[in-house]
Formats: structure tokens, C-alpha cells, sequence
């Protein structure tokens, strides 16, 4: 088992990513090279970059990618604010991948303080 698996931001990161692949699979089919795409990458971008850094050699280069790990789900949520816009996702949906966005931001804040902190 690597390290990664074993942390609970990353398997959550994870079934976010479920959730968006799931969630776009009903956007229209001219958007296969926009948001239907995009969304996905962002998503997966989260918990690769939580794999990644627990391969660095220091804890401030983790929080690192734990802060990119963030600003994926920072453009995940945009990209959900514009598919909801477009009618690509129901508001039903958009709630749910945006509360999964909170919880995985608010754990991945809290991964990069404990990372950070002076001991």
C-alpha cells in the first residue's frame, strides 16, 4: 500500500472525482471538448497531486501540492458555477458537488496546516 492510500483527503478526493465523472456524462456532446473534459481533469488533478506529494522528501514541499491539490478544487467549483449557467447540471447536483468541494477544501486546509506547523 502507498502512503497516499492511506490518507482519508485522498480517498475522499477520489469519490469526488466519481462524483464529477458521473455528473458529466449527461452534458451535451458538443461540450466533449469543454466542460466535459475540463471538470474531470480538475477532479482528478486533486488527488493526484495528494499522491504526489507524499513522494517529496519534506513537509513544506507536500503542503505544496496539497495547496495545488486546492486550487484544483477552486476550479473545479468555477467550472460547476458555469455548467450549472449553461444548464449542463441541476441544481441538485451542483449543491452536492459543491458541499463534496467544500469538505474536500476544508480537509485539504486542514493536511497543509498540520503540514506547516512549527514543532
Amino acid at each position: 500500500m502507498f502512503n497516499f492510500e492511506k490518507l482519508g483527503v485522498w480517498r475522499r478526493a477520489i469519490e469526488f472525482a466519481d462524483l464529477i465523472y458521473t455528473d458529466t456524462r449527461s452534458f451535451p456532446t458538443e461540450e466533449r471538448f469543454g466542460l466535459t473534459t475540463q471538470l474531470p481533469r480538475a477532479a482528478v488533478s486533486i488527488s493526484s497531486n495528494i499522491a504526489e506529494g507524499t513522494s517529496r522528501s519534506s513537509k513544506v514541499d507536500f503542503a505544496r501540492f496539497i495547496e495545488i491539490a486546492g486550487g484544483s478544487v477552486f476550479e473545479v467549483v468555477s467550472e460547476c458555477f458555469v455548467a450549472r449557467r449553461q444548464n449542463f447540471l441541476s441544481d441538485e447536483n451542483f449543491r452536492k458537488i459543491y458541499a463534496a468541494a467544500d469538505e474536500e477544501s476544508r480537509m485539504l486546509s486542514g493536511l497543509r496546516r498540520s503540514l506547516l506547523a512549527k514543532k
